[in-house]
């Protein structure tokens, strides 16, 4: 047999016959690591002696995992040493007890020495607007800038009339001539004055700002304007306020500033029809048109004085000097005893610095022609349009009720 074999086990048989058992697993050395790592359990599942050296590793392992049982004792040391560390935490928030209260004693005195001089300084200052009403009423100094004025109230009467005739006048819209006229008519009614209010508005605001609807008028100011045979006793209408009497109107004035081209003396047909009616009221409060046509120079014309309601808007700033010169020119031409009674601020809110700076430009401009008393802006003014009464029976202890019964003693007092 050892001659019929290749030249490969002849080299094996060469060796001794006990040789060739263990040639294969020199074989499996040589053959790789794969060999190695498939077989490897087997003989560790056969031979005691890999099994005995494997059983003592884990028993190595079981004195390591007592190790760490002995250090969890000195693990729990350290939380022994927490308290320790607690009781300088507590000594720490007394000694920054009297840190925290001396500075904050510090600020407060520093706020109070420097606060007064705060305070005052809108005061010393002229024509400086107050940021709010409670900052101006504590200095003394009203919404104006200037040194706050009380007025006091108006002396009884005797009688009534000659009545004076104020006209409520801006060609600027919405800046607020029909509320200012209602509320200030209410206001003068309530002071014990007897009121005329004149609604010389083609649009009939007055009137429904009154409970009044226009459309149902049989006779208005159209017809005491046009109609020779009209008194204004037949075209007066009574209110729910003592002392406060209407002449409404309705979208007929608008045709009356056309027909009233033709006539003779044209300006003074509002002063001809009021003169029969002077002596029985206090006060006439004209409601004027936005614009500066021939309605406006007929209530300017009868009027001794104007009001001019400027909202506080840039706008409405602009118109202010247009409406100047027309008041002077029919002082010159048609009525020499015009003269402007007083700039009323309306619509103000203090919170906006383009409302204060829009007062005070018009405070450096006109001086003591403006009036102390500010009509804040405030929601109850348009509730009160839509009840149809005037703010002071709407809303009496509201502050716009407060600042038209102010305003009705400044315009006495003047």
């Amino acid at each position: 047999m050892a001659k019929s074999t290749s030249g490969k086990p002849a080299v094996a048989d060469s060796g001794a016959a006990p040789r060739t058992a263990p040639a294969p697993s020199d074989a499996k050395r040589a053959a790789g690591k794969r060999v190695v790592r498939v077989k490897a359990a087997a003989p560790a599942a056969t031979t005691p002696r890999s099994a005995a050296a494997k059983a003592p590793a884990p028993r190595a392992k079981a004195p390591k995992a007592t190790a760490p049982k002995a250090t969890a004792p000195k693990a729990t040391a350290p939380k022994a040493t927490a308290p320790k560390a607690t009781a300088p935490k507590a000594t720490a928030p007394k000694a920054t007890a009297p840190k925290a209260t001396a500075p904050k004693a510090a600020p407060l005195e520093a706020a109070a020495r420097t606060a007064p001089a705060a305070k005052m300084r809108p005061a010393r200052e002229p024509g400086a607007i107050p940021a709010s009403l409670a900052l101006g009423e504590a200095d003394g100094v009203g919404p104006t800038g200037r040194p706050r004025r009380t007025f006091p109230a108006p002396p009884a009467l005797d009688r009534h009339g000659p009545a004076r005739i104020l006209a409520m006048c801006n060609q600027k819209g919405g800046v607020g001539k029909t509320t200012s006229t209602i509320n200030l008519g209410a206001a003068l009614a309530e002071a014990g004055r007897t009121v005329l209010l004149v609604d010389f508005d083609p649009q009939g605001a007055l009137s429904v700002g009154l409970g009044v609807n226009p459309l149902q008028l049989d006779q208005t100011v159209y017809n005491l304007l046009m109609e020779p045979g009209i008194a204004v006793q037949d075209v007066m209408l009574k209110t729910d306020v003592a002392g406060l009497d209407l002449l409404p109107s309705n979208i007929d004035l608008s045709a009356a500033e056309v027909q009233l081209v033709n006539e003779v003396a044209r300006e003074q047909t509002l002063r001809r029809v009021l003169a029969p009616v002077l002596d029985d009221y206090d006060v006439v409060l004209v409601d004027c048109q936005p614009s500066l046509g021939l309605l406006t120079v007929n209530a300017l014309t009868a009027a001794h004085g104007v009001i001019i309601p400027l909202e506080c808007e840039f706008f409405a700033l602009r118109g202010v000097a247009l409406l100047i010169q027309t008041i002077e020119k029919v002082r010159e031409r048609l009525n020499p005893e015009l003269e402007l009674e007083g700039i009323l601020a309306t619509m103000y809110d203090a919170r906006t610095l383009h409302g204060r700076e829009v007062l005070a430009r018009v405070v450096e401009a006109f001086g003591e022609k403006v009036f102390h008393t500010v009509i804040n802006r405030t929601i109850r003014f348009p509730e009160t349009t839509v009840a149809g009464e005037p703010i002071t029976t709407y809303a009496p202890t509201s502050h716009g009720a407060t600042a038209y019964r102010e305003l009705a003693l400044e315009v006495l007092a003047r």
